[in-house]
């Protein structure tokens, strides 16, 4: 059985989704906060428990039976994330999992500014020592182009902090290969990189954009303290602004920079594009 966790958030789910096309539903689980909210895929037969990171009990009793169990991070800043994830990673090695899959991140290495870095750093220190296979899916950027953009398509600009080359890469492909991981015959052991073929940056973004509306985009650098004076103005905490004004930083640094064929390799297509996604966008 391949539990997942996190199956009611958007790359949880659409990776169940995934797995439903590949194996038949009752050789999948799914660990969620609420159970209600999982109704959909216990109507298709997957085995629906409730369990949390932070409740390691219920947790192992949700992993009962996994051969695989797949720990999408968690992304509240307030909280311990390391040493949630460290519970996580003990409840699946108890109930005896043979490989845990971790979503990791792109450019997870010391030294990286973008404070996320050092969460999944240190929580694949801790697959490293809990001898059971484990493999890190150091996922490219997937954000919705609009919550990286902003509202360009309303003001005509993208005006967001200096950045640097990064291979913006669609969830939905993410989902699938990691489905696709899941199932398959090949094992991955260690870190694995998950990006889009190309790098762009949001001078990249605006020339597209341009060619696809018809209008002109412009790109706008703002700089760092009038960005996050203009977070705070939208309503956005300071804590939190900061801490994305930290992944500009990475990104312009070139934390993001490289790209990776392995996406295209398990999806045996091309990634969607930014280039298809903002077309998507412009025709909603």
């Amino acid at each position: 059985m391949i539990v997942v966790t996190g199956a009611t958030g958007g790359l949880g789910g659409t990776t169940v989704e995934h797995l439903l096309k590949r194996i038949p539903a009752d050789q999948i689980g799914v660990s969620v906060r609420d159970t209600a909210k999982a109704q959909h895929f216990a109507d298709r037969g997957v085995r629906v428990r409730q369990g949390s990171y932070e409740d390691p009990a219920a947790l192992r009793d949700s992993f009962t039976g996994a051969d695989q169990v797949l720990l999408v991070s968690g992304n509240d800043p307030a909280a311990d994330m390391v040493g949630l994830h460290r519970s996580a990673i003990d409840a699946a090695v108890a109930a005896g999992t043979r490989r845990i899959l971790y979503t990791s991140q792109q450019g997870a290495v010391p030294g990286n500014p973008y404070r996320p870095s050092d969460i999944h750093i240190a929580t694949e220190a801790i697959l490293g020592d809990s001898g059971v296979a484990w493999t890190a899916l150091r996922n490219g950027a997937y954000g919705p182009l609009d919550q990286v953009l902003g509202p360009w398509q309303r003001t005509g600009e993208i005006a967001q902090p200096e950045d640097g080359p990064v291979p913006y890469t669609d969830r939905a492909d993410i989902a699938e290969a990691t489905a696709v991981i899941l199932t398959g015959a090949r094992s991955f052991d260690g870190c694995v990189t998950l990006t889009a073929p190309t790098a762009v940056t949001f001078d990249d973004f605006a020339k597209i954009a341009t060619g696809i509306t018809g209008r002109t985009i412009k790109r706008i650098v703002l700089g760092d303290e009038q960005w996050v004076a203009e977070q705070i103005v939208v309503g956005v905490p300071e804590q939190m602004a900061r801490l994305m004004l930290t992944w500009y930083q990475a990104a312009r640094a070139g934390y993001f920079a490289d790209s990776d064929p392995l996406l295209a390799e398990l999806l045996d297509r091309e990634p969607r594009t930014v280039a298809d996604r903002l077309a998507a966008l412009t025709d909603t």
